[in-house]
């Protein structure tokens, strides 16, 4: 993921090693995922025992425009293994709609606590 962290001036760049920043990953579809990471501010109130990885989708279009959409399913997943190991549990929330803050129609979002274990249910319903 080094390769693909932006380093530019900014609020989400960062520099190689850090545990938080935006990243453009071009998947072998041609597909890109603008992806923002963060492990956790201790400054924020809230935060600092969470990570959470955030991310859109933009395809490319035969008129050579691109096309900014929500990620599929199958990018979520190789989301979820670009940042955690495969024995690691994370969640896609689905909060109250009073708990909405929607700053880009097309983000998804995966967390995952540092301080606690996700309950998960039975494997015969997942």
């Amino acid at each position: 993921m080094e390769g693909d962290r932006i380093r530019v001036n900014g609020p989400w760049s960062s520099a190689t090693g850090d545990d938080f920043g935006m990243f453009m990953k071009l998947l072998p579809t041609g597909v890109t995922l603008v992806i923002i990471a963060t492990a956790g501010d201790p400054e924020t109130e809230g935060t600092g025992d969470w990570e959470h990885v955030s991310c859109h989708a933009r395809q490319p279009k035969i008129d050579g425009t691109v096309a900014q959409r929500t990620p599929t399913w199958e990018e979520m997943c190789q989301l979820k293994e670009l940042f955690w190991e495969d024995h690691e549990m994370v969640v896609q929330y689905h909060p109250a709609k009073s708990d909405y803050v929607n700053q880009h129609d097309h983000v998804l979002h995966l967390w995952r606590p540092k301080k606690a274990e996700i309950p998960k249910p039975p494997t015969l319903c997942v």
